[in-house]
């Protein structure tokens, strides 16, 4: 459940899934790919995920680790589903 937990919190997937796609990027790169996350949620969501593990620093910037990878992928095919109810809801 702290999993879960962890990754309902405002960006804390977002910021996730954008690294897992886009790999290593820098602070400023990060933010600008996540558009409206303000300087302050950025950092607090990424302590949380090198916290867990899901995330660490290197010197290209902030990059997912095997653990955050594995999380992602299984993520992943949600987002299809998440398009689809979009359009199903939006058909309405």
């Amino acid at each position: 459940m702290a999993l879960f937990d962890l990754l309902g919190r405002r960006w804390a997937m977002g910021v996730l899934w954008t690294l897992a796609e886009s790999g290593a990027l820098t602070f400023r790169a990060l933010q600008e790919r996540c558009e409206s996350i303000s300087p302050a949620v950025l950092n607090q969501r990424l302590k949380e995920l090198q916290m867990a593990r899901l995330v660490a620093r290197d010197v290209d910037g902030y990059v997912v680790t095997d653990m955050g990878q594995s999380v992602y992928e299984r993520l992943a095919p949600l987002g299809q589903t998440a398009r689809e109810w979009a359009e199903l809801l939006d058909a309405n």
